[in-house]
């Protein structure tokens, strides 16, 4: 599991242009649990707030990410994820990446500079500074997800259709790419919910059985947040599901 906790958790969020009208507000702030197998594994959660960053109106999300009961004991997980993003564009100016996965590591920040296309990025834990060229429309992790969810092709996607970003993401710029698989209705804590079911694509062979390996659940109302995420592993299974929220736009739409 290594690499895959919080990590997980953010790229499967992101799977959902930035449009004018928002699907989301400051003070937006949701919480997961983590299951492996029959297992309560952990908690993620993500929060969104206003602030300023080099004279500018931006959003700041804070996406934490750590083990609980008996995981803790064999598979310590504590992540910390963040990203500062434009308010009107979803371009995003900086990210920070400090996670400690069952020993595994990383501590980086970084600085996307849209004069010159290029990422500054600093790792803390290897004493390193690194220039990397990238377009203007990049990503992070954690922007990809707000951005994403104002994706106007919702509106109007179709079973079968894929939607495909550029994310800078550990140290390089990966294409991610999703398929829309239809609506489905499911039930959830809050009761049940009209879906978008999506399947992003994965690589295979090292944690995932195949590019198809996972599944996500996202509201299909004006809010579109994510409800349950599977994955099918190497070694068993994992699964997210919303257990809160606060501070949505609009009211989650609940069928019955």
């Amino acid at each position: 599991m290594k690499n895959t906790f919080l990590t997980f958790i953010l790229l499967m969020l992101s799977a959902v242009g930035f449009s004018q009208e928002s699907a989301f507000k400051s003070g937006e702030y949701f919480k997961f649990q983590v299951s492996y197998g029959f297992i309560n594994a952990g908690i993620a959660t993500l929060e969104l707030k206003e602030t300023t960053y080099n004279g500018k109106k931006v959003y700041h999300a804070k996406g934490e990410g750590y083990t609980t009961g008996v995981s803790k004991a064999f598979f310590k997980v504590k992540d910390d994820y963040q990203s500062y993003f434009d308010k009107t564009t979803g371009q995003p100016y900086r990210f920070i990446r400090k996670i400690n996965e069952g020993g595994y590591t990383k501590n980086q920040e970084g600085f996307i500079n849209y004069t010159n296309n290029t990422v500054l990025l600093k790792d803390y834990k290897a004493k390193t500074e690194k220039t990397y060229n990238v377009h203007s429309e990049i990503q992070d992790v954690i922007s990809a997800f707000y951005y994403l969810r104002n994706q106007d092709k919702l509106k109007s996607i179709k079973t079968g259709e894929t939607i495909q970003i550029d994310m800078f993401f550990d140290d390089e710029t990966f294409k991610f790419k999703l398929k829309f698989m239809g609506y489905e209705k499911i039930k959830t804590k809050f009761g049940t919910v009209n879906t978008m079911k999506f399947r992003p694509y994965v690589m295979s062979g090292r944690v995932f059985k195949e590019q198809e390996s996972l599944t996500m659940w996202v509201s299909n109302d004006e809010n579109r947040i994510p409800l349950k995420i599977q994955a099918s592993l190497l070694v068993g299974s994992l699964k997210a599901e919303l257990i809160q929220y606060k501070n949505l736009k609009t009211n989650l739409k609940v069928i019955e």
